[in-house]
């Protein structure tokens, strides 16, 4: 096999041509040949019997070309693959034909990656998440030990009652004379813990106080969020109580730690209780703030998504939940698979597609951490890598090895690795604190402006008081004679040159010695 050419298209395509030698179509004819010679009648030979020749003499030299570029189309794209391009979904084959040399030629195409601009995503601000664990949360996890370690005591002598688990025998109608019973509504010998809100609301708290061995009709109206067969309909319930039963939690001392633990002490148990919640809260913390400084990574970044990532992610949710209920056949078509799951065109858009869409948006950001940081790992990392895999599914090293291949366990480590990076080099804030510390700048602030603003109005008042007394003044001047108010007004007239107006009194007298003789 020998790749041609390879050539960029608009939108993000690239075609390319594979071609294979004389050598390997004559061999994929052949194979084709006896792959199907025995469907072929050729009249003087048994079936089966008829040699190539004699059957492309028949029916043309043609006859097995298609099975024959069928043969080869996979050869020719692992050919291609060998040229370690990266692209979306998978390829699609534009033509396939048979030259005159009796080669065969393959054009690919396939879409490529969108070109991302990387905004901010090293050392982006994410809140600061609580890893403190109290004693509260210790005595939490004590007292979920305990109720994993009760003895049930059974109930002789008294009704039912919130915390006590009744075994109960119940089926539920759609009507009042019990005759249309629905499914799903019937269950024999089940355990109900009292208080638990596992059932629909109000079956529970009909159930408490009703004795071992009572029967009762149980009315109940389905919540209108309900599976639509039944939503916001009222049913009834017959109810048979088998029998009540209640958990003896043990005493915390000594003994439960030495019980539930590796540990003698009780104090030693609830030390290493608080050192293994410790830990799960670091854990958890380390996950949102990855999460949070990759979603602000992503917002920061330029990038059209293409639909067929998009689809492409859509699919994997899809076939991942399926898993869940043991539906991993590949073959099964993607719209049957949802209808057999329940998922509609509504959920379809509202929920998997938002997903989707933020998956692939990650898959973006982090293929072009990896390229832009240049992002590798080394056999030790990688070796690493794996056991921890194979830690975490209960798998061999091999297995792990030999079901992913290197290759692909080796880009996964790229990035993990990305996303390592972009979450540990977050600066954790505190969002509250930072929030009071702006809320009593703002208070400062608005004292500030408050206070200057009170003492601009008192310099005011002040100034409007020291005006006050020379009006006073000035009125009995208005009762002198008018000689005496005509030199009064002379330096009010002149009030800006105050200083000088005395020089201007003074003799020619005394002014007559300036002068030269």
């Amino acid at each position: 096999m020998i790749l041609k050419n390879s050539e960029k298209k608009d939108n993000n395509r690239l075609e390319f041509t594979v071609e294979s030698d004389a050598a390997e179509f004559d061999a994929a004819v052949n194979a084709a040949y006896r792959k199907n010679k025995n469907a072929i009648n050729i009249p003087g030979f048994r079936k089966g019997k008829a040699p190539l020749a004699i059957i492309e003499g028949m029916y043309g030299p043609e006859v097995f070309y298609q099975d024959a570029l069928d043969e080869l189309a996979q050869p020719a794209y692992e050919k291609w693959l060998e040229e370690k391009v990266d692209f979306i979904g998978r390829p699609s084959i534009v033509a396939a034909d048979v030259t005159p040399e009796r080669t065969a030629s393959f054009t690919f195409s396939v879409e490529l990656y969108p070109e991302v601009e990387l905004g901010e995503y090293k050392g982006l601000e994410v809140e600061k998440v609580d890893t403190e664990v109290s004693d509260e949360d210790v005595d939490k996890e004590i007292e979920s030990a305990r109720k994993q370690n009760a003895r049930m005591i059974t109930v002789e002598d008294r009704p039912a009652q919130m915390g006590d688990t009744a075994n109960i025998n119940f089926e539920g109608f759609l009507d009042a004379a019990k005759t249309q019973p629905f499914d799903g509504g019937k269950g024999e010998n089940y355990d109900l813990e009292l208080g638990s809100g596992s059932f629909v609301p109000g079956f529970e708290e009909q159930i408490v106080g009703m004795n071992a061995g009572d029967e009762k009709d149980i009315n109940i109206t389905f919540p209108e969020d309900y599976a639509a067969d039944l939503a916001g309909k009222d049913v009834v319930f017959h109810v048979v109580l088998n029998g009540i039963t209640y958990p003896e939690l043990p005493a915390v001392d000594d003994d439960f730690a030495q019980d539930v633990s590796e540990f003698d002490t009780l104090d030693e148990y609830k030390a290493d209780v608080k050192k293994n919640l410790i830990e799960k809260k670091l854990e958890q913390a380390k996950g949102i703030i990855r999460g949070s400084a990759v979603a602000k990574a992503i917002d920061n970044m330029k990038a059209e998504v293409p639909e067929t990532m998009i689809r492409s992610h859509m699919e994997a949710i899809i076939r991942n939940f399926a898993a869940n209920y043991g539906l991993n056949d590949p073959e099964i078509e993607l719209s049957k698979l949802a209808t057999m799951l329940g998922i509609d065109e509504n959920t379809m858009n509202t929920a998997i597609r938002p997903s989707a869409v933020e998956e692939a948006k990650q898959e973006l950001l982090v293929k072009a951490v990896v390229a832009k940081e240049a992002i590798e790992g080394t056999e030790e990392e990688i070796n690493e890598y794996i056991n921890k895999i194979s830690g975490t599914v209960g798998a061999t090293v091999d297995d792990i090895k030999n079901y992913f291949g290197m290759d692909y366990i080796t880009e996964e480590f790229k990035k993990e690795k990305a996303l390592s990076l972009i979450g540990d080099s977050a600066v954790l804030v505190d969002a509250v604190k930072e929030a009071a510390e702006e809320v009593k700048e703002e208070v400062k602030a608005k004292a500030k402006k408050t206070t200057a603003k009170k003492t601009t109005t008192k310099k005011t008042e002040k100034a409007e008081k020291t005006e006050e007394p020379a009006a006073a003044e000035e009125a009995p001047k208005k009762k002198t004679t008018r000689k005496k108010a005509a030199a009064a007004d002379a330096p009010a007239a002149a009030e800006a040159p105050a200083e000088e107006a005395p020089k201007k009194k003074t003799t020619r007298k005394k002014a007559e010695p300036k002068t030269e003789e």
